[in-house]
């Protein structure tokens, strides 16, 4: 058996983990590079303009994480199927997965059409930002379903192994997104400034673009793994979708209530003001930047892990396991020190009044020192333990963190203690040093090692 302590089977090792990581992150620094180049295009129509985006991109994020946990709970079978090259299967996953990302699509485009307002309101009762944020919903509820089939397909493809294609479409889509936006927002060559509705038909253009693009190069291919006929994609019976869905469907709900729980959080914020909201759409941004890199290895260590459960080799998955936690360990707290002491260059780059500039800074100073927890937290969610089929116990325990701990703190933070944004992240935030110790328990367990489809 292949083990890490072969030195002569290392290098294949890493090399593979860059294989898979390394588009990822790449893919990612490019998308939330250009998000933060569109943050600061919309920030300079005003403060009320930015909370409009980032609470109507809140409800993208509700949209996004929903399609995300179902997808990361189905790329657990075709990681494993993969392992054993099993095409057949993976293309009856992949079915499922389009089905159940379309149905989530129609519901939250429906929603953005039909009753934007609703939405607006739920997060803050400023008249002008729910009025902005009405124009942007819709207008961007258009694309949910492009959005959701490419999802995917880029997703899948992580599982097996065929990254490059995907990232460059992605890096293609979001460049043309942030070019229409500097167009549109602003009204250049010769169209009309549009502002926040600008930004809106930008993005709309760029996913519909993503989604032809993506839909050619894979079935461009018939050998393709994802490229299956209609029949191959949806002839699965009612025994087989349960199976998937046993395993899918808790993942579903954890990032549902994940994203529900972090909405709520949003609620929290814009009760200490519009410019609180403004500074944690912001620091969210750039947080999300920094932590590119362990995106990418998350993947990596899903998919490899999920290759070798497959195979039935899991003293080799659980070495993988506990190499990225410690490689996450070490990357989390340089990636908190880079965080920090590049925290004023970045406030430099808006154009926010001097109070809003304070807050900024404090939120960027905590999100650095919350760095090792939140990545470590993640890696051993999302990397590992999903990746073995752990996902009933993920799902119970961020129930239980989010929920119980996180939002009661939340709320004690503005409506008791009357703290200022930054003590509130920081509140919230604090569940995140108690997860690393109950994670790390049940990574030593091993109870999460399932072999899924042998």
């Amino acid at each position: 058996m292949v083990t890490l302590n072969d030195k002569s089977n290392n290098k294949i090792i890493y090399n593979t983990m860059l294989t898979i990581a390394l588009p990822v992150i790449i893919q990612h620094l490019i998308s939330i590079g250009l998000n933060l180049v569109d943050t600061v295009m919309i920030g300079r129509l005003g403060e009320p303009e930015l909370a409009a985006v980032g609470i109507a991109n809140r409800f993208f994020m509700i949209f996004g994480l929903f399609c995300f946990g179902f997808y990361s709970g189905c790329s657990v079978f075709i990681s494993q199927y993969w392992g054993i090259k099993d095409i057949k299967n993976i293309r009856k996953v992949f079915g499922i997965e389009i089905i159940s990302g379309f149905s989530v699509a129609i519901l939250f485009s429906t929603l953005a059409l039909v009753f934007p307002h609703v939405i607006m309101r739920i997060f803050i009762k400023d008249p002008v930002v729910i009025d902005y944020g009405i124009q942007y919903l819709r207008i961007i509820g258009l694309a949910y379903i492009f959005i959701a089939i490419s999802f995917a397909l880029s997703y899948n493809s992580r599982s097996i192994h065929r990254v490059k294609m995907t990232v460059v479409i992605n890096t293609i889509a979001i460049s043309i997104n942030t070019f229409l936006n500097y167009v549109l927002i602003y009204g250049k060559f010769g169209f009309p400034q549009l502002g926040v509705r600008g930004a809106a038909i930008a993005t709309v253009i760029a996913r519909f673009l993503e989604f032809v693009l993506l839909l050619y190069f894979i079935y461009k291919d018939r050998n393709h793994p994802l490229a299956g006929s209609f029949r191959e994609l949806f002839d699965w019976d009612r025994p087989f979708l349960m199976k998937v869905y046993k395993t899918a469907f808790p993942v579903f709900v954890n990032e549902a209530s994940w994203v529900l729980g972090t909405s709520i959080y949003y609620i929290a914020y814009g009760m200490v003001g519009t410019d609180a909201v403004a500074t944690v759409q912001v620091s969210m941004t750039i947080s999300d930047f920094f932590q590119s890199f362990f995106f990418g290895i998350g993947s990596a260590c899903g998919v490899m892990i999920g290759n070798e459960l497959g195979r039935d080799n899991k003293d080799l998955a659980y070495s993988y396991g506990i190499s990225f936690i410690k490689l996450t360990a070490i990357a989390s707290i340089v990636t908190g020190l880079l965080l920090y002491s590049l925290k004023n260059p970045i406030i430099n780059f808006y154009d926010f009044k001097e109070s809003t500039n304070y807050m900024l800074e404090m939120s960027l100073i905590v999100f650095s020192l919350f760095m090792l927890p939140k990545m470590l937290t993640y890696m051993i969610i999302v990397g590992v333990l999903r990746s073995g089929g752990d996902t009933r116990y993920c799902m119970l325990l961020d129930l239980f963190f989010i929920w119980l701990v996180g939002i009661p703190l939340a709320f004690i933070s503005v409506l008791v203690m009357d703290w200022p944004i930054h003590l509130v992240l920081a509140a919230v935030f604090s569940e995140e040093i108690i997860k690393v110790f109950v994670v790390s328990k049940r990574i030593n367990s091993r109870k999460w090692l399932n072999n899924l489809v042998s």
